[in-house]
């Protein structure tokens, strides 16, 4: 596979057709003298490529490639189906996406198609493979980039017609006969049985709750139409070219499987804005997100380093690096001095190929003329550059970081994200929530984390190993769990329910060897904790355990709260951060790793040859006699 990456690279995210031609040339010179060597364009610029259906304007792409390309900066080409043009909705006007309460999601803006609309996925195809036709062996090009941000803008769950109809054929494939289906789903409740598939609507607009069967297997659906959809433009693009494939996922996107999608690419890569994802996408106090507001949170960013370094199989970049205010949050401030760097070294010392920041230049017109560029919209240089120069000429003076050895394994799970939210048993329960506290917990101590897919079969290499949420164990994991013998924290509320979110007989969970049983569940409000009885606590969830397994740790009212045996463990509840802090590292200490109380703010990642200190305070904060400024990176030799 050509276009590997022999070294680690910084690049930007540019929009020729934004600009006059004349200045190209000029912004190009720029970008390599700043350091940048990647630079990715084309993936907004349909209207442009083909101002209207069969008429193709490829002359102004030639000449972007090649100007860009003779400054010595190699191409990320994006295909341009996130925004198909007007003219499209002639042809097709029912290929826009619906809403939940029935409205259709209208031209204007973005990702306005519906993934299971046959005729749209033909014409993206299309334009896919005439790109690939033209530039598939360009030497410019460097990668390409499948579409823009799956799921932006709530856009995986369509609740159109096509939807419907794709979702009845999807059905009909899965459980090949209707009585199967009202068995699986359990429609004798409520008289919900069907006689045909056809008579199945979408899970919406119901009287009062969907049946929570329906919904998860919608999920499923909605899921697989994605990766359907990033399958056909794969390989329409394969066909033709040699380069390697990406996509550039989001921060908290769980409503595709990104595991599923990403068996068809290359190389993962993810948009990191971590300013906007405080205020926009994460449960925290007003405390926590006021210390933090101009930094983000000191976990977020590393989590989905993590687990986008796991889905390309090792391969990962940062695709979008938030390099200013943006646009789009509640409330935008600009990052702290230094953060920008700060964020482009984390991303390296998770093992990042290359960090790309969005965008070149501030664009003065649209929606995201608010949104900061490495150059204001007059072209001078915006604070972000001059960060980003010093990290080209910091990666000059630094050998080359290799990934360190991960202690600990967290098991992610899409689908158990989804079957919370179609039955969460208790409001703002949240599947990616609990897995980011086991996350940050493990991470407070200055633990390296390997995110791993839960159909994992081999658990050998992680002494200790968390696995909250998981709805139903796989086959191969649940078999790994019983082979291991590392410690395991399981749950809380880990293999409770079949796939199809029932109860299983005999009641879970069910691992050999380890005999809990979670018999009953209750979920508490904000407001409400329960107390262990050697301190601490647990929030929003806890399970009643029965079993004749050892009880390691009770409730301050003698109800079992972590039992299990000498390797796997069940957890009753969703611990408090500092109990599960605890929890993490008496069970670290059992397993002989070594962690650290790092200071509030600090982080620590440990490559192979390096040790990474962190400082997301706004503050200097002294550790093991160094002291790293505010907004800080630190390094040394390990």
């Amino acid at each position: 596979m050509s276009g590997a990456l022999t070294q680690r690279a910084l690049g930007v995210c540019y929009y020729p057709e934004h600009w006059p031609e004349a200045q190209w040339a000029e912004d190009a010179q720029r970008m390599a003298e700043a350091g940048i060597s990647i630079v990715r364009i084309g993936e907004f610029a349909w209207s442009r490529i083909e101002p209207r259906s069969g008429d193709l304007h490829w002359a102004w792409l030639d000449q972007a490639i090649d100007v860009l390309g003779q400054a010595g900066l190699r191409i990320v080409l994006g295909t341009p189906t996130a925004t198909p043009p007007r003219w499209m909705l002639d042809l097709h006007p029912d290929m826009l996406a619906v809403d939940v309460e029935g409205r259709p999601r209208k031209f204007g803006s973005r990702r306005h198609y519906d993934f299971a609309h046959r005729g749209y996925r033909d014409e993206a195809r299309r334009i896919t493979r005439l790109m690939a036709e033209r530039y598939g062996h360009n030497r410019h090009i460097l990668a390409w980039q499948i579409d823009n941000e799956y799921g932006c803008h709530d856009t995986v769950r369509s609740y159109s017609p096509a939807a419907r109809d794709a979702f009845q054929r999807w059905l009909a494939a899965r459980y090949q006969t209707i009585f199967a289906l009202n068995e699986a789903w359990g429609n004798i409740f409520w008289s919900m049985d069907y006689a045909t598939f056809d008579e199945i609507d979408l899970p919406n607009l119901t009287v009062t709750e969907p049946n929570p069967a329906h919904v998860l297997d919608f999920y499923r659906f909605a899921s697989d139409m994605v990766q359907r959809w990033n399958h056909t433009m794969a390989t329409a693009v394969r066909t033709h070219a040699t380069q390697p494939l990406i996509h550039n996922y989001m921060g908290r996107i769980v409503e595709f499987d990104h595991w599923d999608v990403g068996r068809d690419l290359d190389i993962a890569s993810w948009d990191s804005y971590p300013i906007g994802f405080l205020s926009d996408r994460l449960e925290a106090s007003e405390t926590h997100k006021s210390r933090f507001l101009r930094q983000g949170d000191p976990d977020m960013q590393a989590f989905h380093h993590d687990l986008y370094r796991a889905v390309g199989q090792g391969r990962w970049w940062v695709m979008e690096q938030q390099p200013g205010p943006v646009n789009w949050a509640p409330y935008n401030p600009a990052p702290l001095p230094g953060m920008v760097r700060l964020w482009s070294w984390e991303a390296f010392a998770h093992g990042a190929e290359a960090v790309c920041y969005f965008r070149w230049r501030q664009a003065p017109m649209a929606q995201e003329q608010m949104h900061a560029g490495l150059l204001r919209p007059d072209s001078a240089e915006a604070p972000g550059l001059a960060e980003a120069r010093a990290v080209a000429q910091e990666m000059r003076e630094m050998p080359e970081v290799s990934i360190g050895k991960a202690q600990v394994a967290l098991i992610f799970d899409y689908a158990s994200c989804w079957a919370w939210d179609a039955q969460p048993q208790g409001a703002g329960f949240d599947g990616f929530a609990l897995a980011f506290a086991a996350y940050r917990a493990a991470r407070g101590l200055g633990l390296n984390i390997d995110i791993l897919p839960p159909d994992t079969n081999d658990l050998s290499d992680y002494p200790l190993v968390l696995a909250p949420g998981l709805l139903s164990l796989s086959a191969p994991l649940r078999k790994a769990i019983a082979a291991h013998k590392g410690r395991v924290l399981l749950g809380p509320r880990s293999d409770v329910k079949t796939d199809h979110l029932t109860i299983p007989l005999p009641m879970g969970p069910n691992i050999p060897g380890v005999d809990v049983t979670s018999v009953r569940t209750e979920s508490l409000p904000p407001s409400e904790t329960i107390a262990l009885s050697g301190g601490g606590a647990m929030v929003s969830w806890i399970e009643e355990l029965e079993g004749s397994a050892e009880v390691f740790e009770t409730l301050a009212d003698g109800r079992p709260a972590i039992m299990g045996s000498l390797y796997c463990r069940v957890l009753a509840g969703w611990p408090d951060a500092e109990t599960y802090g605890r929890i993490v590292r008496e069970a670290a200490h059992a397993m002989d790793i070594v962690t650290h109380d790092l200071p509030d703010g600090l982080r620590i990642r440990d490559t192979a040859s390096h040790r990474f200190v962190f400082n997301y305070s706004a503050d200097p904060i002294t550790w093991h006699s160094v002291t790293i400024p505010g907004a800080g990176v630190h390094w040394a030799d390990k």
